[in-house]
Parts: C-alpha cells; structure tokens; sequence
C-alpha cells in the first residue's frame, strides 16, 4: 500500500460501511482518502498525487473490490496505473467511466460557505466530473491551457499568436464548463433546498445562482480583457474565476448566515450532490465523512442520517463515540480503532 503513514492495510467491512475511531493524527482520514483516489482518482486534502506516498517509499497501491470487480491504483513517479479483474485499464478517463461515485463530507465543507470561491468550484468540478466525462476532459484540457496562456502573458513581450491559440481552447473548453455548471445548478437548487430543511428542521428558505466571471459569451468576454490580462499579466475572465452564489433568507450566506446555519447549508450542499449523483446515474455513491458528527446536535446530526440513502456505503471517522447513543441507523456498521497507523476491529 505504502499510502501516507500505512505500510500495508487490508479490511473487509460490511455493506454498511465502517467507523473508524482514534485520537486525531492516527490515519483515520487517510483510510477514507485512500478510498476516495480509489474510487475517483481525487484526494480532497492535495492535488499533489506523490505527497501520498509514505515517506521513504517511491510510490503506493491501492486495491478494493467496492462493486463486484477488483480495481486497482497505483503511483509511481511515472504517474498512475490502472487495473480491473488484474486486466490494465489504458486511461484515467476509462478508469473513471467505470467506476464508482462518492461524496466527501468534512469539517472544512465551512469554506464552502464562508470560504473563497475556488472551494466552490472544487465542489462543483467534483461533482461535475462525477456525473459526466465529458466535464472530466473539458476541465483538464482548460486547466493545460490557462497555465500555457498564464505562462505566456508573464513574458515582457507576449507572443500574441500563441496566446490567441490557447484562447480558441479555452473558449471550446471553458463553453462547455460554464453550460455544465449552469445546468448542475438548476438541478441541485431545489435538492439542497429540501437538504436545508430537512437537517435544520426549519423553513430557511435556500437558494443557489450561478455567476459565471465572463458573463454569458466568453469569446466577447476575452477580447474586452485583452488589454486589462496584457497590463496584469495574468488571465482574468473564464470558468477560473466563476462563483456559486448561496442565500439564505434572500441574503449571502457567507455575511447572514449564523455558524449553525452555515454547518446545515454545508451538509445540504453535500447531501444534494449525493441525491444529483443518484439521479444522474442510477448508482448510490459512497460517503466519505470525517470526523463531521461531532460538530453537531443530536437534531442535525439524526436529521442527516435520516436524508442518507439508507442502503448507501458509509465510512465514518471520529474520536469518540459518544454521539452514537442517540443514533441506532449506525447499528450495522462495523468499527474499528486506529492507532499509529494501525487498524483493529472493535467489539461491539
């Protein structure tokens, strides 16, 4: 395995999913990041593929059979490497066609809220990657691009044909980013909106829009910025600076909303990505929640579980137990305590 501070690690949890307690700084979250590359090749705590790796090692593996076929990762200073049922999958997009679906829900989901708006479009890009390749590919080819454009306006003299060249893919590419985030936002309005109510157990009327930075035409937008990105020498218009506006009452969320109520819309927007994915696919994803059911009262947290879809995976970290008491939905989870990167079954 060789994944962050785990030599090797190997468990069989039941259909229900597993708790996973222990003090902080143990490995727990690292149990359920190893899982979430897995299954989406995505870590939500880096974008750097090799700071995974334990130390001292030149790459790791992970292995698990989630839905009836053996997949495996692995990761080398070459990149990634793919299999199922031992048969090698040619492409990340391949691997990620057929795969699963998940939902990580954590403590820092707060930034989704009160954050800036990259962690919005994180949240966005996850999903939208989840639910169709075709945003997979666009984001990728978009992000090659902005950093080629980026690099070339930082020159003391741009070459303006090349700049114009990475601009046609970041139009093509960026067209289709803002139509999909668009259309994912008019379908997960109405599934947050029902999530709020439901977890906070009060009508707070919620409401999501979608501010793209260029406005509707790209294009059009680019050519007015040309002289503003020559001077600031860096891109200032596309899917990179897009905002998902959130209101509660009419009123942003960010500035209004009290820390209850944010932790509430929080879990709403993660629970309505979760109901989107079903939707879109047909499958349940599986949840991924970090040390989340602390933070809450017994109403919120009886309130989420009873909006999980009940016959979903769920892996659960935390450093106690206590807040189970109230909470029999957890009665088929296995558990399991870990300690200095070591994992062993509890009793129950």
């Amino acid at each position: 395995m060789d994944f962050r501070c785990f030599d090797s690690l190997d468990l069989e949890v039941p259909a229900d999913g597993a708790i996973l307690t222990g003090d902080n700084a143990q490995g727990k979250t690292s149990v359920l990041e190893a899982i979430c590359v897995l299954v989406r090749l995505h870590s939500p705590r880096t974008h750097r593929m090799a700071t995974l790796a334990r130390i001292g090692s030149k790459g790791f593996g992970v292995a698990g059979d989630p839905w009836g076929r053996e997949r495996q990762v692995r990761h080398s200073r070459e990149g990634f490497s793919f299999k199922a049922d031992e048969v090698p999958i040619p492409t990340q997009g391949r691997y990620l066609e057929e795969g699963g679906l998940v939902v990580w829900m954590g403590n820092e989901d707060l930034e989704l809220i009160r954050g800036p708006g990259e962690g919005r479009r994180r949240y966005l890009d996850f999903l939208g990657a989840q639910i169709d390749p075709a945003y997979h590919r666009s984001w990728s080819r978009y992000r090659r691009a902005l950093k080629a454009k980026n690099l070339l306006l930082k020159e003391g003299r741009p070459r303006q044909a090349e700049i114009v060249s990475y601009e046609e893919i970041l139009i093509e590419h960026g067209t289709v980013l803002m139509n999909a985030r668009a259309r994912i936002i008019d379908e997960l309005t109405p599934l947050a909106a029902v999530a709020q109510r439901a977890v906070s157990g009060k009508d707070e009327p919620l409401t999501l829009h979608y501010l793209p930075a260029s406005g509707p035409d790209l294009r059009e937008s680019m050519l007015l910025a040309k002289d503003r990105e020559t001077r600031l020498r860096q891109a200032v218009v596309g899917p990179h600076r897009d905002e998902l506006d959130l209101r509660i009452h009419g009123m942003p969320a960010a500035d209004f909303a009290s820390e209850g109520q944010q932790r509430t819309l929080a879990l709403a927007l993660k629970l309505a990505q979760g109901k989107l994915l079903e939707i879109r696919s047909g499958r349940l994803p599986l949840y991924l929640m970090d040390d989340i059911f602390g933070e809450l009262d017994p109403g919120r947290r009886n309130a989420l579980m009873h909006h999980l879809p009940p016959r979903a995976q769920k892996w659960i970290t935390t450093t106690h137990l206590d807040w189970m008491n109230d909470m029999p939905d957890l009665s088929g989870i296995a558990r399991y305590r870990v300690n200095a990167g070591k994992v062993s079954a509890c009793a129950r």
